[in-house]
């Protein structure tokens, strides 16, 4: 006992000393200061936040999504900090004898609703991912806690002969209302919500029972009764698109497309009339407006599952809207009228001041956010078509023209096996990072490059599903592209004797593929101008999917995919060091393609090790006796295939997931195939079968 107490009183003593290392200076000047640092930390948090909530749309950056993640979450914490912070020193009040205490005070209660302004967030980002939409009942507990101790701040500082308290009221309705957006935003968003709200009424279909009785009735009285069946026609809604007469009716019918198709992101199915209607659009557009369409549709979803849209974009919100940006304007402009404000520590009138021209600044960007949006251009784009002129003279006239601006990245992560495996070398910290366990997020990002989409693929994939979609019109209910693998182009181009390559599975297969689509390209000599463009496509699907594998493995059908890619990494290093290969991938490729492969690896590895890289070669060699311009068309379609299949394996949440990230070429790929009835979404293939009854 006696030791333990000594050990206890020597434990005491050394963490006074360690406390102690600190200043009394620099605690004393924290005290006094705290509550101001945090203040303007949290301004700059809600400036970062409002400026770069967008730009993580359609900027694939690392850098960016760091700064909003930790922007995102210390803005709260920093607010609720502050405001807790001042409730304690308004408990205090009773005890401060002093002026300047009494008008530091007054002051403080001034500030308290800022706070309560900054919880709401700004219009531009509500959500950091779909994880924080499921917690909006955690939001608001906060927004009930918040506002009401931010009330109670108010009341106490009412008694008072200052005119703030009166003024606090103003930023206080508009903090309220914004952090109730942010509140609103997220339930709305939540996936079981936003499940809940697109379901339709129960349909019971015709009368059944009523049906057989007048059937059984006019039976009874001698008729010769039959029913006979009468199946629904859908007619296709008539679209008439010209490219050339007004690109902002685009936005307008992904609009009305969005309002449709926004189902397959809950996992929800849509019926023929929609799978007829939709097709019946796509397949008279040229492919270019084809993935306009399908980036504007992809634009409105990332508002609804990441901004306050949903809540901003209704009558009651814009009503709103004009309320908090007049209860700001106002509290700025009584402020710096007052004569009053001269009795205040300039410091603290500076930093007064700062709160509330940031909050008048911010809500002007977010009012010219909003007017730039999709959501007011299809707003316009339907007064304009309804002949309202005051809407056509908005729309033309206050900077709305920009139709073209980026919706996304427009780029595909690249990530190559050969060059990874050729290239790699440990850093000299690798030890260090893999004791953090950030070692393989670090070679993740390293080896990662980036493409940018070009309109030739976006023709090629187009065409390709257009062509699918065709065939598929009098058989719609097998979606052949939803099942094939590659299989399809093979059989197509006589290429029989290589479907064992796409017959196994499929992490399998594309890993296959990946390697001989590089052995192929760096070994390929006199290459025409009609297969370059072939070859660059065909290089460029490889690396996308298999970055797809390594950084977004969840974004593909489940499988051994990782095991695969590092058992496979593993024997190309082992090869490639054993020859000394250096750099250069043009040689690595050609030594590997010297190996002998008559005997099947699987025979010689057993099935131990799933590496695939003499598989690989096998499909190489028997790919490059096919001729150059016939092999790059075959690889090209067994990509296209290949993609197809993954995005139609993906589910909707994961697609909305990456939204967030700049956006993936697999996504508009996974909603273009909808749109083209090339999905295993459509489950309703007739309308009810009506009968009538044929009395004789």
């Amino acid at each position: 006992m006696l030791l333990l107490a000594a050990s206890v009183i020597f434990v005491n003593a050394e963490r006074r000393r360690l406390i102690e290392v600190i200043p009394d200076s620099l605690k004393k000047a924290w005290k006094d200061w705290e509550l101001e640092v945090l203040i303007l930390g949290s301004l700059i948090l809600q400036i970062v936040l409002i400026l770069f909530g967008k730009h993580r749309q359609r900027v694939a950056k690392l850098w960016i999504r760091m700064t909003l993640w930790t922007s995102y979450l210390l803005a709260d914490w920093i607010a609720i900090v502050a405001l807790g912070i001042i409730s304690q020193n308004t408990l205090d009040k009773c005890k401060q004898t002093s002026v300047d205490d009494k008008l530091k005070d007054e002051l403080m209660s001034f500030w308290a609703p800022f706070m309560l302004l900054h919880l709401g967030g700004p219009d531009t980002i509500t959500a950091y991912s779909l994880e924080d939409n499921e917690l909006w009942l955690r939001h608001l507990v906060g927004l009930i806690i918040q506002s009401g101790l931010t009330f109670y701040i108010l009341l106490v500082s009412l008694p008072g002969s200052s005119w703030l308290p009166f003024l606090s009221l103003f930023i206080f309705i508009s903090g309220l209302i914004k952090f109730s957006e942010r509140t609103c935003a997220l339930r709305s968003a939540k996936i079981e919500n936003l499940r809940d709200a697109m379901l339709t009424s129960p349909d019971p279909g015709p009368n059944y029972a009523k049906f057989m009785e007048e059937y059984t009735l006019k039976k009874a009285e001698g008729f010769y009764v039959m029913a006979d069946e009468v199946k629904e026609i859908s007619l296709p809604i008539d679209h008439s698109y010209d490219t050339g007469k007004d690109k902002l009716l685009l936005i307008s019918e992904a609009f009305d497309q969005f309002q449709t198709f926004k189902r397959l992101f809950v996992d929800l199915i849509l019926s023929f009339q929609d799978r007829d209607n939709s097709r019946f659009y796509f397949k008279q557009l040229p492919p270019k407006e084809a993935f306009d369409v399908i980036e504007a549709e992809l634009g409105f979803a990332y508002d609804s599952f990441y901004t306050k849209a949903p809540a901003i974009f209704t009558p009651l919100g814009c009503i709103l809207r004009v309320v908090t940006f007049s209860c700001i304007f106002f509290s700025l402009i009584s402020f710096s009228l007052c004569k009053e404000r001269s009795k205040y520590h300039i410091l603290d009138l500076i930093l007064t001041y700062l709160l509330l021209v940031v909050a008048f600044l911010l809500e002007i960007y977010a009012l010219i956010v909003l007017l730039n949006s999709d959501w007011t251009k299809n707003w316009l784009s339907k007064g304009k078509q309804d002949g309202k002129f005051y809407q056509s003279f908005l729309l033309n006239k206050l900077c709305l023209r920009r139709s073209n601006k980026m919706r996304w990245s427009n780029c595909t992560p690249q990530y190559n096996l050969l060059s990874y495996c050729v290239e790699f070398k440990p850093p000299r910290c690798y030890r260090f990072q893999k004791l953090f366990l950030i070692n393989e997020l670090l070679e993740k990002h390293k080896y990662k490059k980036d493409e940018l989409v070009t309109p030739e693929l976006k023709e090629l994939i187009f065409n390709h599903f257009q062509k699918f979609a065709g065939e598929s019109d009098n058989e719609p209910d097998h979606p052949v592209l939803c099942t094939s693998r590659g299989t399809k182009a093979l059989t197509k181009n006589d290429c029989s004797s290589l479907v064992w390559s796409t017959e196994v599975e499929f992490d399998q297969s594309f890993l296959i593929w990946h390697i001989a689509t590089d052995l192929c390209y760096y070994t390929d000599d006199g290459s025409t101008p009609r297969s370059i463009k072939s070859k660059q496509i065909s290089k460029q699907l490889s690396d996308y999917m298999l970055y797809l594998l390594v950084v977004c493995p969840f974004m593909l059908p489940i499988g051994l995919g990782m095991i695969r890619f590092r058992d496979t990494c593993a024997e190309a290093k082992e090869f490639f060091t054993e020859r000394k290969v250096g750099k250069d991938l043009a040689i690595a490729s050609r030594k590997l393609l010297t190996v002998n492969t008559e005997v099947r690896p699987a025979k010689v590895k057993g099935d131990r090790s799933k590496s695939v890289l003499f598989d690989a070669c096998i499909l190489a060699k028997s790919l490059k006796e096919k001729g150059t311009q016939r092999k790059w068309e075959i690889i090209s379609e067994v990509w296209v295939e290949m993609l197809a299949y993954a995005a139609t394996h993906c589910r909707g949440n994961h697609h909305a997931q990456q939204l967030r990230k700049g956006g993936e070429l697999l996504t508009h790929v996974w909603l273009l195939m909808a749109h083209l009835g090339i999905t295993e979404q459509f489950q309703i293939n007739r309308g009810h079968a009506r009968a009538k009854l044929i009395v004789k």
